[in-house]
Formats: C-alpha cells, sequence, structure tokens
C-alpha cells in the first residue's frame, strides 16, 4: 500500500484581498496537516480572488500575488505537506492563470492553464494567455514554469486549473502517460442549475479513461453576481471516494492507495496500448523533483489508515436517504441566492443593512425571503437587525396586498416600514401632463409614475442610510420588458433577475410547505401582478407564464427560430389552438427583441443558470437589429 491524504479546500476569497485570502489559506493549511494530509489542493485564483477580470491588467495586481504566494510558502514552511494553489503570474510580459506546487517553504512549480474559457460568464481569453511555454518549461522567478509533473516521496504528481479538466483533450492525456498518478484542479466553478451532476461525472470519467487518481477542488463564495458553491471530488481512476460539502468554508479530506492507481494501469490493456503509442511518438513531460530531506512525509503517511466503507462491506452501496430531486434543486437555488445577496453585502464595506420594497407580488416576496435566508444564518438572534422592508402603496394597492405585507414581516422578525405615495403621485402625474402641453399622461405613463417613485424613494434611503437597496423583478418578466426604467428595475443588485416567473413560483410553494409562513399563502392566493392598475394581472397583459418560460427557453436558450418556437410550444401545450399558439409566440418574440434595451440597463445580478440576462457576462444582443431575421432574411 501507498496510502496518501489528499485535503481539498474551499476559501471564501473576495477580489484583490490578498492578504485576507492568503490568511484563510494558511489558516486551512495547517488544519489539513494536523489531520495527516500529504497533498492539499486550493482553488483557482485563490490569492487574487475570481473572477478577477482586466484587473490582472495591472501590473502591481499581479505582482502583488507572487509576494503573498510566497508568505504562504514560508507560514507553512514548516507542514509536511505538498499544496497547489491558483494564482495570477507574469511572464515575458504576459498574464498567465496558473497553479503553484509549495513545499518546504518554496514555491517549487507553476503550471499555467492551457484551456482558457471566453464563453457564458468567462472572458479568461481577453486577459489571460494560454498556458503553452515554448520549449515547455522555463523559469520564472526561478521557479520551473509550463507543462511539468512533480515528483513527491509518495509519487508523481500532476498539476493543472479548471478548464483544462473539462476539455476532453486537455493536457491530463499527455500529463498521465508520462506518469502522473495524482491529478490535482485547482477550480472556480461557478454554481448554475444542474452542473453538481456533471461535476460528479465529468471528474469520475476523466479518472477511469486516464487512469489517475483526480483531486478537483472549487472556490466557495460569490463576488459580484457570480456564486460559487465549493465542494470538490476525489475519484480514484473512476471510483469516486469523496464528495466534500459545499456552501461552506473549510476542507474535507480522504485517504487513498496511490498504489491502486497504478495496479488498475497494468489491468488496463487498452491505458497500456495507447501509452505505448503515446510514449513512442512524443517526449514525455518534464519532471521537477522534490527532494526528501525538502518534503519528507513518510512519517505522517505511517499513520494512515487504508480507506474502508462505513458500511463495512466493499460490495454493497452505503445506507443513505436519497434526497427529492426537486426538494434539492429547491434548496440548491435557494442557497445560491442567499449566498449571492450575503457576500455582495459582506465583501462592499459601503452597505449596513438591505433593503426590500414589497409590491405585493410574489417577485418582493421571495426576494424578502432569499435575504432572511441570509440575514437569520447571520443574525440567528434578531434577523431584522440588517434587513428593512418597505411598502409604498397607492390607489392601486388593496387591503390584501397590505396584510399579506404585514403578515410576512411578522412571521419574519422584519420592520415594515409603510410610506404612501398616493399625494407623490398626484403631483408627478400633474407635472408630467404639464411637460405635455397639457396633453393626458398615457395609462403605461400613469403605472411607471407609481413604479419610479418607489424606486427613486428605495435609492433615497440606500444614500443616507447605507443600504443595499435589492431589485426584485424577475427573469421572465424583464426578458418581455414588463418592468419600469427608473423603477422597479432599479436596485444595487437583481437578486432574482436571471430566475424564471415559473421557478419563482415554485419557490414560493415549496417556502410555504417548508415554513407554512402564513404571509406567503396570503399573497399567493391572488393572482400574479403589479397592482399599477385597476384589476391588473400579469398573465392577462402578457400570455400565461408556462408559456411565456417556454418560448424564452426555446427563443434564447435553444436558438430556435419562432416558427420552430410554435411548433415546440404548440407541442407541449396541445389543449391550445395553434393560431392562439402562434400569437403567443410572435408577441413574445415582438416583446423580447424590443426591450433588449431595458434589460442591459439593469442592475447587476446573481448567475444562476445557463441562461442569462446580462449583456457583460452571458446573452450578449445589440439594441438596435432588424427583426426581419426571425422571419428568415
Amino acid at each position: 500500500m501507498r496510502l496518501v491524504r489528499i485535503g481539498l479546500a474551499q476559501v471564501n476569497t473576495t477580489v484583490g484581498a490578498f492578504a485576507a485570502n492568503t490568511d484563510a489559506a494558511i489558516a486551512i493549511a495547517r488544519a489539513m496537516a494536523a489531520d495527516g494530509v500529504t497533498v492539499g489542493v486550493f482553488q483557482e485564483q485563490l490569492i487574487g480572488g475570481y473572477p478577477v477580470e482586466d484587473l490582472v491588467q495591472w501590473q502591481g495586481f499581479v505582482e502583488g500575488q507572487w509576494t503573498h504566494l510566497q508568505r504562504f510558502a514560508r507560514e507553512t514552511a514548516e507542514l509536511p505537506s505538498l499544496f497547489a494553489i491558483g494564482v495570477a503570474v507574469t511572464f515575458h510580459g504576459l498574464r498567465y492563470n496558473a497553479v503553484a506546487a509549495v513545499a518546504g517553504g518554496e514555491v517549487r512549480a507553476l503550471v499555467p492553464k492551457e484551456k482558457l474559457p471566453t464563453y457564458n460568464v468567462f472572458y479568461e481569453g481577453r486577459t489571460f494567455t494560454r498556458g503553452v511555454v515554448p520549449g515547455g518549461v522555463d523559469l520564472l522567478q526561478g521557479v520551473p514554469f509550463g507543462d511539468l509533473l512533480v515528483e513527491c516521496d509518495f509519487g508523481t504528481v500532476a498539476l493543472e486549473v479548471c478548464e483544462d479538466l473539462w476539455s476532453p483533450d486537455g493536457p491530463i492525456g499527455r500529463r498521465a502517460y508520462s506518469g502522473a498518478e495524482l491529478v490535482c484542479n485547482v477550480s472556480a466553478s461557478p454554481f448554475r442549475l444542474g452542473v453538481v451532476q456533471t461535476r460528479r461525472e465529468l471528474i469520475n470519467t476523466r479518472a477511469s479513461d486516464h487512469a489517475v487518481t483526480i483531486a478537483y477542488a472549487n472556490a466557495v463564495g460569490a463576488n459580484d453576481g457570480l456564486v460559487f458553491d465549493g465542494g470538490g471530488y476525489v475519484s480514484q481512476n473512476g471510483k469516486a471516494m469523496l464528495d466534500a460539502p459545499r456552501w461552506r468554508a473549510g476542507f474535507a479530506a480522504v485517504t487513498v492507495d496511490l498504489d491502486r492507481t497504478l495496479r488498475l494501469r497494468t489491468e488496463n490493456t487498452t491505458w497500456r496500448a495507447d501509452q505505448q503509442a503515446w510514449a513512442e511518438a512524443n517526449d514525455p513531460v518534464p519532471t521537477v523533483a522534490i527532494p526528501r530531506e525538502v518534503l519528507d512525509t513518510a512519517a505522517t503517511r505511517a499513520t494512515l489508515t487504508y480507506p474502508v466503507p462505513e458500511s463495512k462491506s466493499f460490495f454493497l452501496p452505503p445506507i443513505a436517504p436519497q434526497p427529492d430531486p426537486r426538494q434539492a434543486f429547491f434548496e440548491d437555488l435557494l442557497d445560491a441566492l442567499a449566498m449571492g445577496v450575503g457576500d455582495y453585502f459582506e465583501k462592499n464595506p459601503f452597505f449596513t443593512c438591505i433593503g426590500v420594497a414589497l409590491s405585493g407580488g410574489r417577485d418582493s416576496l421571495l426576494t424578502l425571503l432569499v435575504a432572511h435566508r441570509y440575514a437569520s444564518r447571520v443574525r440567528p438572534d434578531d434577523p431584522g437587525a440588517i434587513l428593512k422592508a418597505f411598502t409604498m402603496p397607492s390607489q392601486h394597492t388593496s387591503e390584501g396586498t397590505l396584510s399579506a405585507a404585514k403578515q410576512i414581516c411578522a412571521d419574519l422578525g422584519v420592520p415594515l416600514e409603510e410610506v404612501p405615495i398616493a399625494e407623490a403621485y398626484a403631483r408627478e402625474l400633474a407635472a408630467t401632463e404639464e411637460m405635455l402641453g397639457g396633453a393626458p399622461a398615457n395609462e403605461i405613463t400613469k403605472q411607471n409614475i407609481q413604479a419610479r417613485i418607489r424606486g427613486q424613494r428605495m435609492w433615497n434611503w440606500s444614500n443616507t442610510s447605507g443600504g443595499l437597496f435589492l431589485q426584485t423583478g424577475n427573469m421572465s418578466e424583464k426578458a418581455v420588458g414588463y418592468t419600469t426604467i427608473g423603477g422597479d428595475l432599479e436596485g444595487a443588485l437583481g437578486v432574482l433577475a436571471n430566475v424564471p416567473k415559473t421557478v419563482v413560483m415554485a419557490l414560493l410553494d415549496h417556502l410555504l410547505t417548508t415554513t407554512g409562513y402564513q404571509g406567503i399563502a396570503m399573497v399567493l392566493a391572488k393572482p400574479a401582478g403589479p397592482e399599477l392598475a385597476p384589476n391588473q394581472v400579469g398573465e392577462d397583459e402578457l400570455m400565461p407564464f408556462p408559456i411565456l418560460d417556454a418560448c424564452f427557453h426555446l427563443f434564447g436558450a435553444e436558438k430556435l427560430l419562432p416558427d420552430e418556437v410554435a411548433q415546440v410550444v404548440g407541442t407541449m401545450f396541445p389543449e391550445l389552438p395553434a393560431e392562439q399558439v402562434r400569437g403567443y409566440v410572435d408577441k413574445f418574440t415582438r416583446m423580447f427583441l424590443g426591450n433588449i434595451y431595458k434589460w442591459v440597463q439593469a442592475p447587476i445580478s446573481l448567475h444562476v443558470g445557463t441562461l442569462d440576462l446580462d449583456r457583460e457576462r452571458a446573452l450578449q444582443l445589440p439594441v438596435v437589429q432588424d427583426k426581419g431575421w426571425t422571419r428568415g432574411g
């Protein structure tokens, strides 16, 4: 047996907080060493935080990270462990996203990231250079830099960064063929709905394909709109050995027998034949050896025990309750949104509290519940100390809406301020009609005046109180412009801006079931609508929300043309006449393309899915365009 203990760390970093990020890593490194960890794997860009975006264009931003990487090395010098830690470096004037091998008080090797994602929420190709060093290996600050392996007393280690694992032709193949037994992947993979299962399957597949043990550590926490769920995996030749907890900082560890990895290679004739063919045509990846006098893990490894299942059976799966996938989906999404709100609030030193304007509708209710989920974790004794709610009734606000707002705030222990806007609305309407030369304002303008008064008041409250003003609109209504610029589109952070309306309603049903809050039931008892006009119902003015979300997904995510969208929607809802379906699709397409100018002005928003309305990070669409292309020309 050749037992090694692998630790996966999760650090909640802040972009640019070099000292704090490194301090947290040092503390976890010491805790891992005390647990007998042989190899500690941290996350991508740990020292600088992630995503760094254009900050890497500042030379000082990159150079400052090297100072703290060396400090990490010095302050972990006495630990008998190898550490893999993400860092940005400069080489010949170019910036690289790299992983450093640290042991015995020094940086021993630097391996740059080769696959740079520039799609969806990623922009690495804009700022970083692809990590292919001419000649294979060079020296950076006296440290071997390039495509290389690290030889330790316990075995051969390969280092890689995030996307290098996701690509089927990534560097893991040649490194495994060159002798790597353990592949340490430092990652910052944002949370997206459904990504967890994909990650797990990907890592097991890569470990099986390349006959290696993979240790994958992911970032945790939120920076701007990206939310990282943490967690990590150890997979030995395709066998899952560790599934680290998510949504929390810290570390998890497992012991593996690296001799098992080598034995499985000898048994796998296909892998051996492929390795031989590769070796005949290629030079092996160079190796950097860490001398035994620098890193001697023998004493610590001698205390390790062979990994045995808790069930004490190597043939039976563990006895564990299987979570309901729908309930797990809801809780994951709520955790992501709460972490996004909490980290945005805590990592910005400008905010003293959080504010939500309750309209009486579903979106603002869910936003309040998400903020409360965060607040009750950091202030379980008094979440209302950092969370405030406001209701600003107009002449169209029903008594049921006011009662529901009061009830949910009582349920949550959150203070509620009632600030009527009827008088302000009358004054603003008169001023508007005066600007129109005495002509009456149209109905849309009358509705928008109410929304803008509320938005202005929330900003005024925020300016003086230092409060984080949360924008409450959902993605579906935002997509078709069912929102007001200067009104409900306003806020410092869009909490639900990438959550479809049907998901909003399902989340509220889930929360009603799990919490029993009467205020939720009171809101759900009435049709969804903004109450900016008499008897206003959102689905009457738009279309049924399931159809709206179907159109949005098929057109926005699947990139189908309207004719194709109508065909699929008609299949989904066969009870509807074909002409009615076509009318809905045409209406959606017209509203979606005609209101891009609105949603590109929305505040920064939390990213939780693969279809996001964010011009900087996701769906980049021109505001000015001719819609004729949707009809084929």
